[in-house]
């Protein structure tokens, strides 16, 4: 992916130099590409040709990079660090974070619109449909301002659940479904199985976010740690506790291997990924 990601972002010293330089900082040499391995791993389950679940993985992997970038911002959750290295607004200035924000969000829709061999029209219609809504005001955007105006205040289980549904699950579950649909076709009921996991393992990466954010050090995170607590945000830690939390998260990667068991051997994968993300932690 970094290989893949170096070659797809423009290079520094073309015009705009600082523009350009700054898309590399933040999506070069820094964190765990879980997204694009989730893809890479929905692709081995229909026989996905490589290089095309590399280019949606790169798509996937830019929309989350100018997730992090505008987030970190002082008008969002006013970080200072992010993937163990001062945040883009910091390094550059803020104008340029908005504008590598922009800017690689657009690259990612670009780099979905390239023809993709074998795979058909309507498939690589419906990755880009995917990767919008998942972004959009009823995913990743929507959910990030729920989270902004749940500051301070109590949530219920159900509220919770749904910011997080849309803030973190929504781009998850994306990951999933693009990597999918550059193989072969799934029936209803293979469909219906891969979006339950896919469901599951995004709310449960949330849940360990939140564990994380109370037991780890900001060494560990590569970003500023006990902010959530510092802040006054609900998370699951702070409405469930942290014992019961860690036992939500196991629930939920148990769930999302009972989702795959039908694949058989070909969601192998799949799982691994399951399992290293509930294990970041605990």
């Amino acid at each position: 992916m970094e290989t893949a990601l170096a070659a797809v972002l423009p290079a520094s010293h073309i015009a705009p130099e600082s523009l350009h330089d700054a898309m590399r900082y933040v999506t070069l040499e820094g964190g765990k590409r879980v997204r694009p391995l989730l893809a890479f791993a929905a692709g081995e389950l229909v026989g996905a040709d490589s290089t095309n679940v590399e280019r949606a993985a790169c798509a996937i992997e830019m929309i989350h990079v100018y997730s992090l970038v505008h987030d970190d911002m002082p008008c969002m959750d006013d970080d200072v660090l992010r993937r163990g290295k001062p945040t883009c607004h910091v390094a550059y200035d803020e104008a340029t974070a908005l504008l590598v924000g922009d800017a690689l969000q657009t690259l990612a829709f670009e780099q979905l619109s390239l023809p993709m061999d074998g795979v058909a029209a309507s498939a690589q219609l419906q990755m880009v449909r995917k990767l919008a809504e998942a972004a959009g005001h009823g995913g990743m955007a929507g959910g990030q301002a729920i989270d902004l105006a749940s500051v301070g205040k109590q949530l219920t289980l159900a509220e919770l659940e749904y910011m997080h549904l849309l803030k973190t699950g929504a781009l998850i579950r994306a990951s999933v479904w693009l990597g999918a649909l550059a193989g072969r076709a799934l029936s209803n009921e293979e469909a219906e199985r891969l979006d339950q996991f896919a469901k599951r393992i995004g709310l449960a990466f949330q849940v360990v976010d939140d564990v994380l954010d109370c037991e780890a050090d900001t060494a560990t995170l590569g970003k500023t740690a006990g902010k959530d607590a510092a802040n006054n945000k609900p998370t699951y830690v702070s409405l469930m506790g942290l014992a019961e939390a860690k036992r939500f998260a196991r629930e939920l990667r148990d769930e999302a291997f009972a989702a795959l068991e039908p694949f058989g051997p070909a969601a192998d994968r799949l799982k691994a990924l399951a399992d290293y993300i509930v294990a970041r932690s605990f």
